[in-house]
Order: structure tokens, then sequence, then C-alpha cells
């Protein structure tokens, strides 16, 4: 653990780059609004622009915040249990699940409301298909777990292919933003938040733990670590924060990848100091991608998960060449 000091000045950081990251995105766009402006209207008060900021830019600003958190707390504790770098919020089919339900929502015309709750049953459905195969008869190893995420991952994905080729011209591009990943129309701000302020709670008291977890299965077990009982936690806490991500936003790539490992380097891998540095700066910056989506080309606007997929992509190959051949 860093020591008491570098520990609060990386977290004050972090914290401080979450703030201008909410700002700039409440201030910028194909409306530019004064810093002034934009507090006076977050106080209640009447300005210029003050409906864009309160209906518009705050609650897509806030779940945009709250998805990247959870995306970089879910690839933090996908990397501890499959002890494997380079493993991401995705690896276990969660996306591929919900991606089936919101597209088959869509294709059949159902509300914003019947899309998110669709794809929020098909990530939880995706999640213990997921851990009804790999438990199989009682073993459950990371390499049986990772196999079984990718076969339901693949299966998922035929059946986006298969509702894409069959929905109709007038509702694909929508299908297709939600597949980039999209934040146009997450306007429901509770949910996200409350499901990353619950899943940080419940994910910090095992951090400990966690740490243990990192230095191998049997030197956790000899120091004392309830091992079984710690992997469901951090299965079922993972898989529930990628769902909840993915219901609000869509299939939004690389941040669970990307941002732990880039914390890393700051934080060392102690788990108390991971993990909430990576939902301030998972946080951060999805805000700052999905700024610059509503800006390079306003007044039309990027899905976000094309800008966060060319942030990550470099970073991955760059992570990938670090690993011994």
């Amino acid at each position: 653990m860093p020591t008491r000091p570098r520990v609060i000045l990386i977290l004050a950081s972090l914290a401080l780059l979450s703030l201008v990251s909410i700002g700039l995105a409440l201030t910028v766009g194909s409306l530019s609004i004064p810093l002034a402006d934009v507090w006076s209207a977050l106080l209640g008060q009447e300005v210029a622009g003050g409906d864009v900021i309160i209906e518009l830019r705050l609650p897509r600003t806030l779940a945009g915040f709250a998805c990247g958190g959870l995306l970089a707390l879910a690839g933090a504790l996908m990397q501890v249990l499959l002890r494997n770098p380079l493993a991401d919020p995705y690896v276990l089919g969660i996306s591929g699940g919900a991606g089936v339900g919101a597209l088959l929502g869509m294709w059949l015309g159902f509300s914003a409301f019947g899309v998110d709750g669709l794809a929020f049953v098909g990530a939880l459905a995706a999640m213990l298909l997921v851990f009804g195969l790999a438990h199989g008869d009682g073993s459950w190893t990371q390499t049986r777990l990772l196999l079984t995420g990718v076969i339901v991952a693949s299966a998922c994905g035929a059946l986006i292919a298969l509702l894409l080729a069959l929905a109709p011209e007038d509702r694909l591009r929508g299908m297709l933003f939600w597949i980039m990943g999209d934040l146009s129309q997450a306007n429901r701000i509770w949910p996200p938040l409350l499901a990353l302020g619950l899943a940080l709670s419940l994910a910090m008291p095992f951090a400990r733990e966690l740490n243990l977890l990192a230095c191998g299965l049997m030197q956790a077990q000899a120091l004392g670590v309830a091992v079984n009982r710690l992997r469901y936690v951090i299965f079922l806490l993972a898989s529930l924060s990628t769902a909840a991500a993915v219901t609000t936003a869509g299939s939004i790539g690389f941040i669970g990848l990307v941002v732990p490992h880039l914390v890393r380097f700051l934080t060392g891998n102690d788990q108390r100091l991971l993990l909430p540095a990576s939902v301030l700066a998972g946080g951060s910056l999805l805000v700052l991608a999905d700024t610059l989506a509503r800006i390079l080309i306003a007044p039309q606007q990027l899905p976000v998960g094309v800008l966060t997929a060319l942030i990550g992509v470099p970073v991955f190959l760059f992570l990938l060449a670090r690993q011994p051949k």
C-alpha cells in the first residue's frame, strides 16, 4: 500500500479530474454555455441554456460517469478473478446477453424502459448460464470459466447478427448505435449511480482478500481466505456491474481493460486503492470520450464506443507486447 499522503494525493487528483471532466461535459457542445451559467443552472436559477444543462447534459454526463466507473470496477475485479491482466468485463459474455435482450426489444418495438428491462434480463441470463456451465460438477477453474464465457459470448454474437439481419430499416440505426455504445438515450441517472455506489461498497470490504488472491490461489488458501466464497462474490459483483453499465449505455469497450492497467501504474496492485481509483478514472475517461463524441462532427454525434475503442486498441496492443513471450 502506498504511503498515506500518496494515497490522498492520488485519490484527490482523480477526484479533481472527475470534476473537470463533468464540468467540461456540461459546458461544451453544439451550444457552448459559460461555466458560471452552468453553476447557476445547477443552483436552480433561470439562465440561457438552463434546460439543455438540466434535462440533457447533466443526466447524460452523470450516467456516463457511473457507467465508466462500473466498467472499470468490473474490469479490475475480473482481472483478479481470472488472474489474467488482459481480462475485461465482457469476457464472460454478459455484454452479449444484454445485447440480445436489448436488440430483441428494439426489434419488437418496445419502449426505452422495455428495452432496458430486456437488456438487464439478457445480462442476468448470460451470467447464470456461464455460472451454471462453468461450475459443472462443483469444480471451477479460471480456464473453465473463461472458456465458458467465450462460448456464451460467441453464441450471443450469432444471435445479435441474426437480429440485425432481420431488423426493419427504420430501427437498424438505433440498434447499431446501441451495439457500438451510446449515451444519447441515457437519461435515467439514479439506477447506474446507485449500482456504482452499491458495487463499490460491497467490493471494498474484500480488498485485503483480493490482494491475497492476486498472489495465487494456494497462497490465499494457506493464509485463511475462503477462496470459493470470494470467487463467487467477485463473479457476481463484476457481472452485475457490467449488466448495469451495459443496460444503461450499450456495449462500450476497452474501459474495463485499459483503466485498471493505467491506474495500476500509479497505485500499484493494492486493491484497497486500485478499486476506488479505477472507478474515478473510468468515470472520467468515459465522460471525456462522450464529450468528444458529441463535438467532433457536431451537430451529429458519434457512438462513444467508437472513441473508447480508438483509445483502447493501441493501449491493448502495448499491454500485449509487454507480456512474456
